[in-house]
C-alpha cells in the first residue's frame, strides 16, 4: 500500500508533553460501532470476567548518551558490552575510532552498517556498564516530546508501575495509563493480567522513508513469552493487548489456530491492512503519528476508514497524541 494512505494532519499542539495525573485520569476512546469518549479508569466497564488483559513488562533504559557534541542512543545488545547504537553526527565516526564518556569510560566504534548505526564496544564489563548508564544515560525520550530532552521527572513517568526486565530504549506506552488501583479493579472482575516481554527498540522512532509499505524494513526486536503466561493467554475468553508492542509479539508468537506456547527470540513483524490476526481480539493504544507504522498496525486491526475517522474525532475533541497522550480502545474488524 501507499504510505501516504495513512497521512492526516495533525496538530503539532496536540502531542502531548507531559502527562496527566493520576495515570488512568487520561482520556479513553472507544472505537467500535460508534466512538464514546470515556477515561482510562473506566476500562473495567468494557471488559468481561474470562477475558485476558496482555502487558509489555519491558524496563526503559537509559539508552541515551552524550560525549561532547556526540549523541549516541543504544539501540540493541550484541553480547556483553557490545551494542548496537544510532549516532549523531554519525558520518564522521570512523571504525578504530574511540568516543569518551566520564568517568573514564569509552566506546570502541567496532563497525559501521550499511544503515548508518554502529556497534560500540564499551570498556566496561556489563555490570559496571550498568552502573555507568544510570549515572550518566538518559531516558531516551521520543524526539516529539520536548526535543528528546527528558527531565529528572521523566524517570518514573516514562516507565510502566509493573516495569521488570531491563531491555527496551523506549516505552510500550499504552502501559503507562495503569495504576495499581486499577489492576486491583480488573483483578476483582475477574479479568486475568498476562506479561510478556518485548524489549522495544529505537527503530520505533525512525520514520517510514518509502513510498510503498512493502518496501519498508522493521528493526528486530527481543522478546520472550513464558509458559505460564502461554497458557493464561489461551485460557482467556477474549484477549486484550494493552500496546502494540504485546500486540506484535503475541501474533509473532502465535501459531495459526491462535495458541501459544512457551516463545523466545527476535521479531520484525509488520503489520499493514490484510493481514489476518490470529489471537488479539481487542487493542488498547495510544494515539499514533500520521504515516507511522503503528498508524498502519491500528489501520490493520480495526480498518483504515475506521481509523481515519476516530482521529480526525479524537483530533476535533482535542485528545493527547503519542507517549504521553490519551489511548483508545480498538475492536477488530471482522
Amino acid at each position: 500500500m501507499q504510505v501516504s494512505a495513512f497521512n492526516f494532519n495533525l496538530p503539532p499542539e496536540l502531542i502531548a508533553q507531559h502527562p496527566v495525573t493520576p495515570r488512568d485520569s487520561a482520556k479513553l476512546l472507544v472505537v467500535k460501532d460508534d466512538f464514546s469518549l470515556n477515561t482510562i479508569a473506566d476500562l473495567p466497564d468494557f471488559l468481561q470476567e474470562g477475558d485476558g488483559l496482555v502487558f509489555n513488562n519491558s524496563k526503559v533504559i537509559p539508552a541515551r548518551l552524550f560525549s561532547g557534541n556526540i549523541e549516541i542512543l543504544l539501540h540493541k545488545l550484541i553480547k556483553g558490552s557490545t551494542w548496537q547504537a544510532f549516532a549523531k553526527p554519525g558520518k564522521k565516526l570512523k571504525v578504530g575510532a574511540m568516543i569518551f564518556f566520564g568517568d573514564n569510560v569509552s566506546a570502541l566504534v567496532q563497525e559501521k552498517l550499511p544503515s548508518g548505526e554502529v556497534i560500540l564496544q564499551f570498556s566496561l564489563k556489563p555490570d559496571a556498564f550498568r552502573e555507568f548508564l544510570e549515572t550518566h544515560g538518559n531516558i531516551p525520550l521520543p524526539p516529539y516530546i520536548r526535543g528528546g530532552t527528558a527531565e529528572e521527572a521523566d524517570k518514573k513517568h516514562y516507565q510502566t508501575i509493573y516495569a521488570e526486565p531491563e531491555g527496551s530504549v523506549a516505552a510500550p506506552t499504552a502501559g503507562l495509563h495503569f495504576t495499581e488501583k486499577l489492576l486491583q479493579q480488573l483483578r476483582a472482575k475477574n479479568i486475568a493480567t498476562a506479561f510478556v516481554t518485548l524489549h522495544v527498540g529505537a527503530g520505533t522512532f525512525q520514520p517510514v522513508k518509502v513510498e510503498d509499505t512493502s518496501e519498508h524494513i522493521m528493526h528486530y526486536e527481543y522478546g520472550e513469552i513464558t509458559a505460564e503466561t502461554a497458557a493464561i493467554i489461551n485460557r482467556a475468553k477474549r484477549v486484550i493487548c494493552v500496546g502494540t508492542t504485546s500486540l506484535r509479539l503475541v501474533e509473532s508468537a502465535a501459531k495459526e489456530d491462535g495458541t501459544l506456547s512457551a516463545w523466545s527470540g527476535e521479531t520484525n513483524i509488520f503489520i499493514t491492512p490484510g493481514y489476518r490476526f490470529k489471537r488479539c481480539d481487542i487493542l488498547m493504544t495510544n494515539f499514533h503519528l500520521p504515516k507511522s507504522t503503528l498508524f498502519m498496525l491500528v489501520s490493520a486491526f480495526t480498518g483504515l476508514e475506521k481509523m481515519q475517522a476516530a482521529y480526525q474525532f479524537a483530533i476535533e475533541q482535542r485528545l493527547r497524541f503519542y507517549s504521553y497522550g490519551d489511548a483508545c480502545l480498538l475492536y477488530r474488524h471482522v
